[in-house]
Parts: C-alpha cells; sequence; structure tokens
C-alpha cells in the first residue's frame, strides 16, 4: 500500500510542477497538497518542518506571480497608473488560459500607462517590462517547484 501512496505522491508532485508553467491549475498548491497528503499517509516521513517550508515556498510563489510583471513594467519606467494596471491585468488574464497569463499584464500595463496620461510609444516601452517581468515571474515559480520537489524528495527519504 505504501507504494500506491508514493505513486499518487509523485504524480500530484508532477502535475503541480506542470502547473507552474500551465494557468489556472496551481502549481506549487498541488506540490504542498501532496506533501501534506503523503504525511498522514505514510506514517508521517515528512517532518512539521518540512510541510511549513513548503507552505511559505508555495505564498512565495503566489507573491512572485501577483507582482512579477509589475515589477518589470517599473523597471521599464512605469507610473503608478501603469503598476496598477499590470496588477488588474494580471488578475484578469489568470481567466484567459496561458496567452491571458502573458497578455493581461501586458494590456493592463499599457491602458493603466494610456490612462495615467503617457502616450503610446513611452506607454509601450513599459509593457516590453511586463513581458520580460511575467516571464522572469514563471521561470522563478518554477525554480520554487523545483526546490519544493527536492526538499520533500530529502526530507522523506532520509
Amino acid at each position: 500500500m505504501i507504494y500506491v501512496w508514493w505513486t499518487v505522491t509523485l504524480l500530484l508532485m508532477l502535475v503541480g510542477l506542470a502547473g507552474t508553467l500551465l494557468p489556472l491549475l496551481p502549481g506549487t498548491s498541488i506540490i504542498l497538497a501532496a506533501a501534506v497528503l503523503h504525511h498522514f499517509t505514510v506514517k508521517q516521513t515528512v517532518g512539521w518542518w518540512t510541510l511549513g517550508g513548503l507552505t511559505v515556498l508555495t505564498l512565495l510563489s503566489y507573491g512572485v506571480d501577483l507582482v512579477s510583471g509589475t515589477v518589470g513594467a517599473k523597471w521599464f519606467g512605469a507610473t503608478r497608473w501603469g503598476a496598477i494596471g499590470g496588477i488588474i491585468g494580471t488578475i484578469a488574464g489568470l481567466f484567459f488560459g496561458l496567452i491571458g497569463i502573458f497578455v493581461g499584464p501586458i494590456v493592463g500595463v499599457l491602458i493603466g500607462e494610456l490612462i495615467g496620461g503617457k502616450e503610446i510609444i513611452p506607454a509601450s516601452k513599459t509593457t516590453w517590462g511586463t513581458l520580460l517581468g511575467t516571464t522572469a515571474g514563471l521561470v522563478v515559480r518554477f525554480l520554487i517547484a523545483v526546490v519544493m520537489i527536492g526538499w520533500f524528495l530529502a526530507a522523506a527519504l532520509r
């Protein structure tokens, strides 16, 4: 029976890893849920410190997801209007799949900058920063998920 739980845990973690790249699939939350499931089904091979650390990493990944596009836009000179538009665009983009993850923040920053009074060319430069920030955030979330899986395996197999 222990092999079944290990298989379920590892499959959930792989789904979670994919979820860091796919929209509307809470990747790091799935990895955390797999670790908690494993904790309670396989005689608590993973300790509470590990579960706490994985929880912190999960929250960190969501923070990165929320602000990465906005930070990229600010790096390229976005105003407060652009930053607000980027956050709104990020949230709205989550409902439109993989394309929405990239397009939502870009459109949000562009609209925010135009509302804030910027001309189209300077406003479009900040959208480039949004794209770079969003892409960097995607990479960081994936790396956090890899660290989470590595931490779990190190704790569970010791």
